[in-house]
């Protein structure tokens, strides 16, 4: 997966999300950064590094076998796969947006 399907593949699923409002980063390491603002309508979706009230921190290929359900982010996060900077309670209810 790459950095521009992985943010279609993100992008789609937060738009099933309304109830999340928040700005949110995923940083790829040296694969980039996602962030998305939903804070606004519509989301602002970028690959630039802002400030983010939650950041998740893992490899590419960590987070598209989250999207197709291969791995669990919780299982992820227990064995330092996944890292979280910011709001874990927001973190938690992405884990739901993001499994497949």
């Amino acid at each position: 997966m790459d950095l521009n399907t992985a943010t279609q593949r993100i992008k789609d699923k937060m738009a099933m999300a309304p109830h999340i409002k928040a700005k949110v980063k995923f940083d790829f390491k040296d694969d980039g950064v996602i962030y998305i603002d939903s804070t606004q309508s519509p989301p602002e979706v970028s690959h630039e590094d802002k400030e983010s009230d939650v950041t998740l921190i893992c490899g590419i290929d960590t987070f598209e076998a989250f999207m197709n359900g291969t791995k669990d982010p919780n299982i992820a996060f227990m064995m330092g796969q996944l890292k979280v900077k910011g709001s874990m309670p927001l973190a938690l209810k992405l884990n739901s947006v993001i499994e497949d």
